[in-house]
């Protein structure tokens, strides 16, 4: 290590230490977090587009409205993930997980997948709340 990189580090830990925080590790937390509501968004997408046909298929009654709830959900989750680096986009997430849960008066199996995504989501805003602060 050179001598400038390690006044560099000494200084970077020095100022941590003196304001109590703890370094996360990473380089760029807010990134990684940002990434890791997005990829949670974008799964939440992919699961509820894929739950549409076994739903109809093994004794759902979806109406045409139903189906265009799920899939505007869908597309919601979709915009939300791009938009994260945005702080009311994390709250519009939140909600999106309250909708979800709204829709099991669709189909009950749409409450299991809200119930399922709503508790990600909550481990989701514990991680950005640990490592961001």
């Amino acid at each position: 290590m050179t001598p400038e990189r390690e006044a560099t580090t000494a200084e970077s830990e020095t100022s941590t230490a003196e304001s109590g925080e703890r370094p996360s590790g990473l380089r760029n937390p807010v990134r990684a977090v940002r990434g890791l509501g997005a990829g949670t968004l974008v799964i939440e997408m992919l699961v509820l587009l894929l739950a549409i046909q076994p739903i109809r298929l093994v004794g759902g009654d979806l109406s045409g409205t139903a189906i265009g709830c799920i899939a505007g959900l869908a597309v919601l989750a979709l915009l939300l993930s791009g938009l994260l680096s945005r702080n009311w986009a994390w709250h519009a997430a939140t909600v999106l997980q309250g909708l979800l849960l709204l829709a099991s008066f669709l189909h009950w199996s749409l409450g299991v997948l809200g119930v399922i995504f709503a508790l990600v989501w909550g481990y989701v805003l514990h991680v950005r709340r640990t490592i961001l602060g």
